[in-house]
């Protein structure tokens, strides 16, 4: 029997294969799409989710999750374990750290014999979601708590994340962003490319195609590694597979990865980015 069993959320973008495979524990957090709610990864897939959102007339919303989905995700795992680590996304960008810190008070009660710790990522997306894949990874291994982590404080400072978004124009209507930049990005058609790196969301770059952002990311990964190492690769994307495919296949062409996926941008980000984000989270072995 493992030690600790690894729980994270839908924002970690980390695809089903994977989860079933580490048997990861994930609390899907809400959508509200024209008034009805949505959970992430259940009642919807992503792919879903940006066909009804390239549709819709009014942006849809999201909802952080309440201590209760949180709490049931602790149950399930203390039934693999007697340990449960919950990973989730920096609290700055939402209240699911909060939530799941809720549910672990709760579950002092609830789960007397079980050992629940909650840490927030310095990451998020397929960021917080290659953190999650290496602590259940260390957690099939036998690794203890303390060892796990030891891995995971490790990698999360090593974590960098680049990613493209298609145009502003989702971004203007949630408010993120002034509606004149959306105007000028639909007239200039520029591609802002961000880091998320240990800190709020950065702009690196305004290439003006997807090819040249493609092109700009591979030469970021290359300028913050060093050569031949092996590397930790997950490409992501919002309803843009064959951009995401041609991303990985430019990468695996020139780095050494020792893992590399595609996996779909969270719905609960991607409500603000809109379809066509591409993009990578990465670290050194």
């Amino acid at each position: 029997m493992r030690q600790v069993a690894i729980v994270t959320d839908t924002t970690a973008c980390v695809p089903p294969e994977k989860v079933a495979e580490y048997d990861i524990e994930v609390v899907p957090v809400p959508l509200i799409i024209n008034e009805k709610t949505y959970r992430d990864g259940i009642d919807i897939t992503p792919t879903q989710f940006y066909g009804m959102l390239r549709q819709s007339k009014k942006l849809p919303t999201t909802s952080a999750s309440s201590p209760s989905p949180y709490l049931e995700a602790f149950r399930n795992a203390s039934r693999k374990a007697p340990c449960v680590l919950c990973l989730t996304e920096p609290s700055r960008f939402s209240a699911m750290y909060n939530s799941a810190r809720t549910a672990m008070e709760t579950a002092r009660t609830a789960l007397k014999n079980v050992s629940i710790e909650v840490i927030e990522c310095t990451t998020a997306a397929a960021g917080q979601g290659l953190v999650a894949l290496a602590a259940a990874r260390a957690a099939a291994s036998g690794k203890v708590l303390d060892e796990i982590k030891q891995t995971i404080n490790s990698i999360m400072h090593r974590v960098n994340l680049f990613a493209v978004i298609d145009n502003l124009r989702y971004l203007a209507r949630s408010g993120r962003v002034p509606q004149a930049a959306a105007i000028v990005d639909s007239i200039l058609n520029i591609k802002p490319l961000f880091t998320l790196n240990h800190a709020n969301p950065r702009l690196v770059g305004l290439p003006t195609s997807v090819k040249g952002a493609i092109g700009r990311i591979v030469n970021l990964i290359s300028k913050t590694t060093h050569d031949g190492n092996p590397l930790h690769i997950a490409v992501m994307h919002a309803d843009a597979l064959e951009q995401a495919t041609s991303l990985k296949e430019k990468i695996t062409s020139r780095f050494n990865c020792q893992e590399i996926y595609i996996t779909e941008f969270t719905p609960v980000m991607g409500v603000h980015t809109g379809p066509g984000l591409l993009g990578v989270a990465f670290y050194e072995e």
